[in-house]
């Protein structure tokens, strides 16, 4: 697989798995993935995909993340304010950082702020450490933020 060609669209493999299917003639192998698509400035999205080969599975994946993207607000390199997203038996809190502290994040988490564009945060993950829901989980997380004027604005209050 070229990975280059991905780092440079913002696509990130979260995970891939294999399914076998048992049939008369012996296993029949088919292939699930995850992927994260993301700008680098505040939109995201994910897919998941099912084919015969990795490639396919993969390339079906990026077409769903495409679809599926959302729009998440970025203060500077950090966040806005701490959250909690949850997704089955998968919890995520998300902190904000300062700058120069990085992404202190798990694989799959780190993906997920990676593509929307954070490039300091804290993280901890409970609960369940499968990919797929911890991705879910972070989604959830990233879809409860809010802006300052974002609140003011909906409260109907001046900062």
């Amino acid at each position: 697989m070229a990975t280059d060609t991905r780092a440079d669209s913002g696509e990130k493999v979260v995970s891939i798995r294999r399914c076998a299917c048992v049939v008369k003639g012996g296993r029949r192998f088919s292939f699930n993935a995850m992927v994260v698509v993301g700008d680098g400035n505040g939109r995201v999205g994910w897919g998941y995909g099912k084919a015969v080969e990795v490639p396919l599975a993969v390339e079906k994946a990026v077409k769903a993340a495409n679809r599926n993207m959302m729009s998440a607000p970025i203060v500077e390199t950090t966040i806005p304010h701490q959250v909690t997203g949850r997704y089955g038996a998968a919890k995520v809190l998300l902190i904000p950082a300062r700058p120069g502290t990085g992404i202190i994040a798990g694989e799959c988490v780190r993906a997920v702020v990676e593509s929307v564009g954070v490039t300091d945060i804290l993280t901890k993950s409970f609960g369940s450490n499968n990919p797929i829901n911890l991705v879910k989980a972070t989604f959830n997380g990233l879809s409860q933020l809010r802006t300052r004027e974002e609140v003011a604005r909906l409260r109907g209050v001046e900062i």
